[in-house]
């Protein structure tokens, strides 16, 4: 019933070929674990990691926003994919667990796009000059990484783990919602 952030991981193709603020991982070329999608939710098998001693949640969904950005000819791109750890996500115990408890940890998984749709907005509506691309792209996604990090710290907290089950189906109203509102963003 807790997320963790992996961090994001970003990526610099042409001529400023560098790292932002030292990314928790490298971004590969195709990225790892599952990516979010609207008709692919998570299942028990997807959580395979274990949990760690003396860890009292019955659940933690490890989630990444994966970033990239180049330039071709002077002209800026990017790309950000949400991404699912299923080797460090994990569920105590998958055949007792609720589906309350799956819903909790979707909607974390849920979380994570709505931000990677945050994210792509302010790409796109950035004016962000190749030759200076950095420290601006770092900046820009960091402020959105932590925006998504103190949400899911909100979420977590005002349904107390998703033990809560009226704050619970008012937070997935709400993502729901917010999700349909920025569909112009999803990939």
């Amino acid at each position: 019933m807790r997320t963790t952030f992996l961090g994001f991981a970003l990526l610099l193709i042409g001529p400023l070929a560098a790292r932002a603020q030292a990314p928790a991982k490298p971004t590969a070329a195709k990225p790892a674990g599952i990516a979010w999608a609207a008709n692919r939710p998570l299942t028990w098998a997807d959580f395979q990691g274990r949990p760690k001693f003396g860890e009292p949640e019955a659940a933690l969904t490890s989630a990444d926003l994966l970033s990239g950005a180049k330039c071709a000819d002077f002209v800026f791109s990017a790309t950000v994919t949400p991404t699912f750890d299923p080797s460090t996500s994990w569920v105590r115990d998958a055949k007792s667990s609720s589906p309350a408890l799956l819903r909790h940890e979707q909607l974390h998984f849920d979380l994570t796009e709505v931000y990677a749709r945050r994210l792509r907005q302010k790409l796109k509506t950035a004016n962000l000059d190749c030759q200076k691309l950095q420290p601006a792209f770092g900046r820009l996604t960091q402020v959105v990484y932590d925006q998504w990090s103190d949400e899911e710290n909100r979420y977590d907290i005002d349904t107390n783990h998703g033990l809560n089950a009226a704050k619970q189906a008012v937070w997935e109203k709400k993502v729901q919602q917010q999700l349909a509102e920025m569909a112009a963003f999803a990939q």
